[in-house]
């Protein structure tokens, strides 16, 4: 059992590395890291949109002018969420081109041009009862609809671009005393042509051949099947139980899935905010916030549980001192101190509730929003928020009770496993 135990702790270490080590994953991983600040500010422009402009919920009820501000709330989460596939695609450009020791900014543009190139570049449009087609970009094609093939075309463009740029008989040598942005510009004049007339005619057989656009084709036969599988109770617990595996091992576990993670929670809060600006329904549950409020409270794992756990339980006094430390960085996420402090890393007296007590608060907040007692978030929080708070924030009075519930049910999952470290003690 025992090298059995062991070959599986060494398979996941063997996964962490990989992961690690992949400069496409890095790279997305990065992107996100800095994009994710955006996609909450674009989340809170719904958030004003509904307490300050509208004049059922929000106090333009009683100051109607404040109604006209909706036109700049709108603007805010377009200019965010609405168009994330292209500030996304233009930092993994930059990250990869980093990686590969090409112009980082040329790739990034090269990147965003060739996305541009293999998705419609007309809208229908209807007025007066009158169809007819427009010069624009359709909304779904620059928004979350559009970030797996921009991921995946980016990884290829970049490699494409950086081989190109490595080619010394197709670079525009100029004179030495040519300033370097210059010489740059030349010395990548012609890889960036044949990258886009290459980019651009794939796009060109590929509508032909297909009848769809690449972007339409790539969403309909990969995202959309993993949105569905992410958001299901199986597939979003999963998930859950496989990260919590590597912070068992001491791997931050949140990092290593989140080049997939973190684009689908994306998508989902830009589904979320779609359907309820368009009088429908949210219907994602699983969002960057909901992944904060229910998944990781007070740190991954349910450490605030753990903690309020061993002072309520423990007879252990480097447990309980360890307790005292960690709660206060609990209450705002942060469970290092304890996971480390305890410790709960490679520790089989605690493995059980630490990998599977996040899954247990995941399905419980699940099913609340299945029953329709708690509404799919519009509104993300950001990693810091404090307990309640947060779950206020993104699922109103509902999520504060959830929370609640989540909390006190993974105290309960903890406590025998506090109360068998007493009993440790006792037989000492």
């Amino acid at each position: 059992m025992a090298e059995l135990s062991g070959k599986f702790q060494d398979s996941l270490m063997v996964i962490a590395e990989k992961v690690d080590e992949n400069k496409y994953l890095n790279s997305i991983k990065d992107s996100f890291t800095v994009f994710m600040p955006f996609v909450i500010v674009g989340s809170f422009a719904t958030l004003f949109n509904s307490i300050i402009c509208s004049p059922q919920t929000g106090l333009a009820k009683w100051i109607p002018a404040l109604s006209k501000l909706s036109v700049a709330f709108t603007a805010m989460n377009f200019a965010t969420l609405g168009i994330m596939s292209i500030p996304v695609i233009f930092l993994i450009a930059m990250n990869l081109a980093r990686k590969n020791k090409v112009p980082e900014y040329i790739a990034g543009i090269v990147a965003v041009a060739a996305y541009c190139s293999v998705i419609p570049e007309v809208v229908t449009v209807t007025v007066n009862s009158a169809t007819g087609s427009a010069a624009g970009i359709p909304a779904p094609a620059l928004g979350a609809q559009g970030l797996f093939v921009g991921m995946l075309l980016t990884v290829v463009v970049v490699e494409f671009f950086t081989k190109l740029t490595r080619i010394e008989a197709i670079k525009i040598t100029m004179p030495p005393s040519v300033p370097a942005g210059i010489s740059t510009s030349f010395n990548t004049l012609i890889p960036i042509l044949i990258t886009l007339v290459s980019v651009s005619v794939f796009g060109a057989l590929f509508k032909l051949g297909t009848g769809t656009y690449l972007n339409e084709f790539v969403y309909k036969v990969m995202q959309a099947p993993l949105e569905a599988v992410f958001q299901s109770p199986a597939g979003i617990i999963a998930i859950v139980v496989f990260a919590q595996l590597f912070w068992f091992l001491g791997i931050h576990g949140g990092l290593v899935i989140s080049p997939i993670r973190n684009p689908l929670m994306a998508a989902a809060i830009a589904a979320n905010i779609a359907a309820v600006s368009a009088g429908q329904q949210a219907t994602q549950p699983v969002t960057y916030g909901f992944w904060m409020n229910f998944i990781v409270p007070g740190g991954a794992g349910m450490i605030f549980s753990l903690i309020i756990a061993i002072l309520l339980c423990s007879k252990r006094e480097d447990y309980r001192m360890i307790a005292k430390v960690g709660l206060g960085p609990s209450v705002f996420g942060i469970s290092e101190p304890v996971v480390f402090g305890l410790p709960l890393v490679l520790n089989v007296r605690f493995a059980i509730p630490f990998i599977f007590n996040s899954a247990i608060s995941c399905a419980i907040a699940l099913f609340a929003t299945k029953i329709g007692f708690m509404p799919c978030n519009t509104v993300d929080t950001p990693f810091g928020v404090p307990l309640l708070i947060g779950a206020f924030i993104g699922h109103g009075w509902q999520g504060i009770i959830v929370q609640i519930i989540c909390i006190a049910v993974t105290i309960l999952t903890w406590i025998p496993f506090v109360l068998m470290t007493n009993r440790e003690i006792e037989n000492n």
